[in-house]
Order: structure tokens, then C-alpha cells, then sequence
């Protein structure tokens, strides 16, 4: 069973000023098939875990431990993260002049996967996995992300999850800008991944409105730069209802 254990992770970032620490003793287990939703307000350090999960190198990290299935994350490239199952659906996904969304995706495969899918099943694998997200199949001949939406950029990474099929799925807010339509498309696709059990999911947000479509395991809260409170879907509903108040309280910024 793929695990990912998070043991007290501290990381900071640099900056003219100097060196802020960001995460302050981060805790968590994410086990395969299992959902792991973390709330919390702007700044309390979310995107911060997940950029540092997948080896961004704005940050710094200065203590604590991160492995999957037993193997050091903090030790790997950017690259050889991705390979052991590590993804990350990225909350402002970046355009690559040059690189065609079909060339992307089937470099990426074949990195994952070690060896090239082949041509004619891997064709159809990704026209199918189009037509679930609703995307035209005119995109695969797009340079990737360049001209897209928010939404369309949104369905890409989602295509990218489908397709890699990874042990870990980090979803940065995922939601961040989707309409009623794309949102429901997008959590569509992030449910067929979960039903498959082969993943587990830790999904980013501040609001609640994704969680209607997909359902978590857990919830989390975070603030000041670590988990602040654990507990199931209904704490969500908690928070929805009081805000994070009473967990920023007197939290350092």
C-alpha cells in the first residue's frame, strides 16, 4: 500500500529581508486510496506544503522527514519525484511555448512509466480521456496551456492525473476559478482516479464548494503554518459554517 508520511516538516523560503520560515512542524499520513482535504485561510502556508512536496526550489527545507513507501522524497529530484508517483496539480498551471499538449503528455507517460506506450492504444487512451473532461481533441495539438482558460488549464492537469495515474495526487486549489460546469467536470475526473484505490489524494482548498463533489476522508486544518485540527467531512462543515477564526487566534504570522 503507497504512503506518503510527512513527519514534522519545517521549510522557509528566502527573501531580501531574509529567511522566513514558512511550515512550522507539519504531520500527516496519507495512505493509498484514502482523501485528505487541508483548509485554511490565505498565508497560513497550503501551497507552501505542496510546492515543497514537489521539490520546488524557492524552498527550503530545514527540518523533518518525507517518504513514500519508505523511499526519502526530500532526497529526489524534481524529476525522480514524479517518476516514484508524485504528482502535483499546480493552482496557476504555466504555459510551455514549443511543446504540444500530446507531446507533453506522452513524454511524461513514458518517464512514469518507463518505456513508451504505444502509439495506436496510446492514442485512444488519451482521445477517451478527453472526451470524459469534455475537452476538444483540437487541445492535443495545442502548446500546452498557452491560450487556455482557467478552466481548460484546470482540465489539463486533470487530464495529466488520468492519464499518469501516480501514487500521491497533490491538487493545489484546484477549484481556484472554475465555474459551476467546469468544477463539476474537474471533480468528475479527480473521482474516477480515487475510485480506481490506487491513489491517495491530498487536496488543497479554502472553500467547501469542491467538497460537495468530492468527498474527503479527512479534513484538515491549517494555520500558522502547520495542521491545527484533524477530523472527518463534517469538520469542513465546521468550518463553513464558523470560518477560521478561531484557529488564526493568536497564531504567528
Amino acid at each position: 500500500m503507497a504512503t506518503l508520511e510527512i513527519h514534522d516538516l519545517h521549510v522557509s523560503v528566502e527573501s531580501e529581508s531574509g529567511s522566513t520560515e514558512i511550515l512550522r512542524g507539519v504531520d500527516l499520513t496519507v495512505k493509498q486510496g484514502e482523501t485528505h482535504a487541508i483548509m485554511g485561510p490565505n498565508g497560513s502556508g497550503k501551497s507552501t506544503l505542496a510546492y515543497s512536496l514537489a521539490g520546488h526550489p524557492k524552498y527550503t527545507v530545514t527540518g523533518g522527514t518525507v517518504t513514500l513507501d519508505g523511499e526519502d522524497v526530500l532526497e529526489m529530484s524534481v524529476d525522480e519525484r514524479a517518476r516514484a508517483g508524485v504528482f502535483l496539480a499546480m493552482q496557476y498551471p504555466v504555459e510551455v511555448p514549443g511543446v504540444s499538449v500530446s507531446n507533453f503528455l506522452r513524454t511524461s507517460a513514458t518517464a512514469v512509466r518507463g518505456e513508451a506506450p504505444r502509439l495506436r492504444t496510446w492514442v485512444k487512451e488519451v482521445k477517451e480521456a478527453m472526451e470524459r473532461l469534455e475537452m476538444d481533441p483540437a487541445f492535443a495539438e495545442r502548446n500546452v496551456n498557452e491560450g487556455f482558460s482557467g478552466g481548460e488549464k484546470k482540465r489539463h492537469e486533470i487530464l495529466q492525473l488520468e492519464l499518469l495515474r501516480p501514487k500521491v495526487a497533490i491538487l493545489d486549489e484546484t477549484d481556484s476559478g472554475l465555474d459551476i460546469d467546469a468544477l463539476r467536470i474537474v471533480s468528475s475526473g479527480v473521482n474516477r482516479v480515487r475510485e480506481s484505490g490506487d491513489v491517495g489524494t491530498l487536496l488543497i482548498t479554502h472553500y467547501t464548494r469542491i467538497l460537495r463533489y468530492i468527498k474527503p476522508d479527512h479534513v484538515h486544518v491549517f494555520a500558522g503554518g502547520r495542521i491545527v485540527e484533524s477530523g472527518g467531512a463534517e469538520l469542513a462543515d465546521k468550518l463553513e459554517a464558523e470560518g477560521y477564526e478561531q484557529y488564526t487566534k493568536g497564531v504567528a504570522s
